[in-house]
């Protein structure tokens, strides 16, 4: 039975987990704190919400809320935890910079909207277009057929108003 305190941490994990669309874990091993301190930043920049919890206490919670099967076995070593309700690929593309950059930490897995990615699909999930870009897209389909109509009745307009021009021009002669 866990004591109170851990009880709370619990309940804020498993609270996390029901209320997010993705979850990252990643390796925070050999990093700094000053480099922990400019990852965690990166990510609040992106309102997403990354700490530290223990791997046990996120297993747990992991258990309490169902789902995640495929993800716990990445619970080992020291890992942090980011957490997004809105921009699933939000994590992914901070992650890609500030490897890049600082050659850590080490992506481990993610699940996205109940789907797991492992620790190769980095590229893959920050690839992955947001919503707002998604949402562009498909205002952008939904216009260009719009668009069509409009240009071929303008022109097909002009056509028909030079037709009936001409046809009165040689009524005239």
């Amino acid at each position: 039975m866990p004591t109170a305190e851990k009880q709370a941490v619990l309940d804020e994990i498993a609270e996390k987990l029901e209320s997010s669309s993705a979850l990252y874990i990643t390796n925070y091993s050999g990093m700094s704190v000053p480099e922990v301190n400019e990852l965690r930043g990166a990510f609040r920049k992106g309102d997403i919400r990354f700490k530290v919890y223990k791997n046990k206490l996120v297993k747990l919670a992991m258990e309490k809320v169902g789902g995640y099967d495929d993800i716990i076995p990445s619970l080992v070593e020291q890992n942090a935890f980011a957490f997004v309700e809105e921009e699933l690929s939000a994590p992914a593309k901070v992650l890609k910079d500030f490897i890049k950059d600082n050659n850590k930490p080490q992506f481990k897995s993610a699940m996205v909207d109940g789907d797991f990615y492992g620790e190769d699909k980095l590229d893959v999930l920050a690839a992955m277009k947001s919503k707002n870009e998604i949402i562009g897209d498909v205002l952008g389909l939904l216009m260009a057929p719009l668009s069509n109509v409009v240009g071929a009745l303008n022109s097909q307009g002009s056509n028909l108003v030079g037709a009936v021009k001409t046809i009165a021009e040689k009524g005239d002669e």
